[in-house]
């Protein structure tokens, strides 16, 4: 039998309390929603471990079609725990980060939706502008205008 390999991400996972609300808030950053649906019966608790279960799910596609973003609202059985404004240096699913080209541009149309900068935007070596910022309900998202044409890897082979 051959080895399996990897072929691409799919998606990240987000367990949110309204779907409306991430819908807006990640249109506003420029994902498109891709399709929304209920997902239901032990079929799916099968896979998650939760046995009969209720989702409903909302998927968010990037302009350029390859990531996507699973926003889930679980309506049975209930969350159990929240750790959407768990600081940065905590265990587990700590944030996602979208490169955009125009930071500046961006933030107040955010602040709209109640994200807030996390600490301040910083200039890093003239080749990325970056920032965290808490969005709709909490979530830690972090943005990046590239400023020059290097690239993140191209950073990450010099060091």
């Amino acid at each position: 039998m051959a080895k399996s390999k990897l072929i691409e991400m799919n998606n990240i996972g987000i367990v949110i309390e309204s779907l409306d609300n991430a819908i807006s808030f990640f249109t506003e950053i420029g994902l498109k929603l891709e399709g929304r649906m209920m997902v239901e019966d032990e079929w799916a608790g099968r896979i998650t471990g939760l046995g009969n279960q209720s989702v409903e799910v909302a998927m968010m596609v990037t302009p350029d079609g390859y990531s996507r973003l699973e926003l889930s609202r679980f309506i049975a059985p209930k969350t159990i725990a929240d750790n959407r404004t768990a600081p940065v240096n905590s265990l587990g699913y700590l944030r996602v980060m979208f490169r955009v080209d125009n930071l500046d541009e961006l933030l107040p149309r955010l602040a709209k939706h109640d994200a807030k900068v996390v600490g301040e935007v910083v200039n890093y070596e003239n080749t990325y502008k970056l920032c965290y910022i808490r969005g709709t309900e909490g979530i830690l998202i972090g943005l990046a205008e590239q400023l020059t044409g290097k690239t993140a890897t191209d950073i990450l082979e010099q060091a």
